[in-house]
């Protein structure tokens, strides 16, 4: 079809269809995590580079042409670990098994939030307070948004309904699944013993250990909450979005989980 100063046909569409499916998968992957903002950063960039080239304001466009060519390197490099994680997925037995590829063509790994029943949010506090009086560290990731597939991975995975006694036989001391992270997504205890990613802020409070690293960790790089249960003293913390809030009673705790889990429902 030619409209004038525009030739359009039918290679054109297809070639925009593939490009906004690309687009949206790689949205997709990276929803509810920080990855999502640095997404839209570049996209922004972008677009203001096209209207500066349209309106031909030379000096400017050279000096965004050179950092739009090198886009894809700086892409590489903040995203090294989820890229290396997900290619990791993609060759693994796991993804063909398990029809993975099915999950791509969805536009995405499924959703771990809101697809199946309310969170058990009494168990989970009932099962935290009954380790702090006992002192017995524990580390529960709950999934929202995000799906957490490749943090799942690295640990043993499993499919159990919640309840105190399983998530205190979970972290009991002799237990072999005590090590790690408890991943909890649909309201089912999906993950134990698994590996999450560890902050890296400087100023990090040194009278935090590897568990509240680990748990601000996972809650920089997706939406997930993290509760941790010290080894040391006993204390209940909630993490959120990278910030810790410390020394929580029941009831706090309870309000915690109700307010932000709701909020994404």
């Amino acid at each position: 079809m030619d409209y004038g100063f525009i030739q359009f046909s039918l290679f054109d569409a297809i070639d925009i269809f593939l490009v906004a499916l690309l687009l949206y998968a790689a949205y997709t992957l990276a929803r509810g995590t920080n990855a999502v903002k640095i997404f839209f950063g570049f996209g922004i960039i972008y677009v203001f580079y096209i209207v500066i080239n349209a309106i031909e304001l030379k000096l400017l466009s050279s000096i965004l042409s050179k950092f739009i060519n090198v886009g894809v390197i700086a892409i590489m490099i903040v995203f090294q670990q989820e890229i290396r994680k997900f290619l990791l997925y993609i060759g693994s037995n796991e993804f063909l098994k398990n029809n993975g590829w099915r999950n791509l063509i969805k536009f995405g790994f499924k959703s771990s939030s809101n697809q199946g029943n309310q969170l058990d949010i009494e168990a989970i506090v009932d099962a935290c307070f009954k380790m702090s009086k006992t002192k017995t560290g524990a580390l529960i990731v709950i999934a929202r948004k995000t799906d957490l597939k490749l943090y799942i991975n690295t640990g043993d995975q499993l499919d159990s309904s919640i309840s105190s006694r399983m998530i205190e036989n979970i972290f009991f001391k002799n237990s072999p699944m005590h090590d790690g992270a408890m991943i909890i997504a649909d309201n089912r205890i999906v993950a134990t013993r698994c590996v999450l990613p560890v902050t890296e802020k400087e100023n990090f409070p040194a009278h935090y250990g590897m568990r509240h690293r680990a748990a601000v960790g996972i809650t920089e790089t997706t939406d997930a909450l993290a509760i941790s249960v010290s080894e040391q003293t006993g204390n209940v913390s909630l993490t959120m979005a990278g910030e810790i809030n410390a020394e929580l009673s029941p009831e706090k705790l309870r309000y915690l989980l109700e307010k932000n889990i709701t909020s994404v429902e």
